[in-house]
């Protein structure tokens, strides 16, 4: 198998199973108490308009028909309208997920490079003071929460110490650049807009680091078992004996297997970053598809919640691909598999 049939399998897999979550997403939102054209009308909304908006959202049809309806409209780009927003579900993803793929991205740069340099720091000279103080302190990372360490940056940095804000994306008063792609560090670059880059980089500080350092802890120990285990393996030891370069034998012999079993952590946490950053994005404010997803379910948006389910789905199966071709060009083995050696 090559690695265009591989890619064209797993998207075709990765169908059927964003399919069956489609499935499960939508019997759930209509299972769940409450009645959504009631919750959108208010309750002093006469019946005959609360009938008339379960016609039309076709809740008073059996479940198996409403979801023919949503899947047809679906393939023709209609998620179908928010509850609350009175808008379309499409049109509020895109407004709603660049603010959060922005805030992912930053804490994927952030959490990779220092997983990897402390993993590999802390690998390379295991049970020395440095290494000792590496794993307590992941410990602690993986023990507390995002959503803890978020609270715990709003008192400390946002209250107590005042060094970074702690609500939005843009301190009030200043105007938004244009948007060309809804990331305000690239949008405001496009623009020529330094200070309005600067105030957006220091409004993503707290929610990127609450975001990252459950994630960093966890991809630090990993990466740095995989180099300890990896230290003593054949090949390093013939490399030392042949006297390369300690450095060279860490970039290039030891560092790519020691990021195999890191990759495929790495690769499930982004995704789980996009999902996992409601709580985040609420605490200080963010104007991203997390809070809006939050937002969806305490209202009981049947629309909205699965397509935002819908999305991070999608998100994951990306994320599995990728981190599975990022696997082969990492191992060899893998890689004269996929091309048929």
């Amino acid at each position: 198998m090559n690695i265009k049939k591989y890619v064209a399998y797993r998207l075709i897999s990765s169908f059927f199973v964003l399919f069956g979550l489609s499935l499960l997403i939508f019997s759930l939102s209509r299972l769940v108490p409450g009645d959504p054209a009631r919750l959108a009308l208010g309750p002093m909304a006469p019946q005959w308009a609360v009938d008339k908006l379960r016609a039309q959202l076709h809740l008073d049809e059996p479940v198996y028909i409403q979801y023919i309806y949503w899947v047809t409209n679906v393939f023709r780009g209609d998620l179908g309208q928010s509850l609350v927003t009175r808008r379309g579900v499409f049109n509020d993803i895109f407004e709603f997920f660049p603010a959060t793929f922005e805030l992912v991205i930053f804490s994927v740069i952030l959490s990779t490079s220092l997983a990897i340099i402390l993993g590999v720091t802390s690998g390379k000279y295991a049970n020395s003071l440095w290494d000792n103080i590496v794993r307590v302190t992941s410990y602690v990372g993986i023990a507390i929460p995002s959503f803890v360490w978020a609270i715990m940056s709003v008192f400390i940095f946002g209250y107590l110490l005042r060094w970074f804000p702690t609500l939005g994306r843009l301190s009030s008063g200043v105007v938004m650049p244009t948007k060309v792609t809804g990331l305000l560090l690239v949008d405001s670059l496009i623009a020529g807009r330094l200070g309005v880059f600067r105030d957006a980089f220091y409004h993503m500080i707290l929610p990127g680091t609450s975001l990252v350092i459950s994630r960093l802890a966890q991809e630090a120990r990993i990466t740095r078992a995989s180099v300890v285990e990896n230290l003593h393996k054949d090949y390093i030891m013939a490399a030392r004996s042949f006297g390369i370069p300690e450095r060279t034998i860490t970039l290039k012999y030891l560092l790519k297997p020691s990021l195999i079993p890191t990759v495929a952590i790495m690769g499930m946490d982004i995704a789980g970053s996009m999902g996992g950053s409601f709580i985040v994005e609420t605490i200080f404010n963010w104007p991203g598809l997390g809070r809006y997803g939050m937002s969806a379910m305490l209202s009981n948006d049947i629309n909205a919640i699965v397509g935002v389910v819908m999305l991070i789905g999608v998100f994951f199966a990306f994320m599995n691909i990728l981190v599975d071709l990022i696997t082969a060009y990492l191992d060899p083995r893998i890689m004269m598999k996929l091309r048929g050696g």
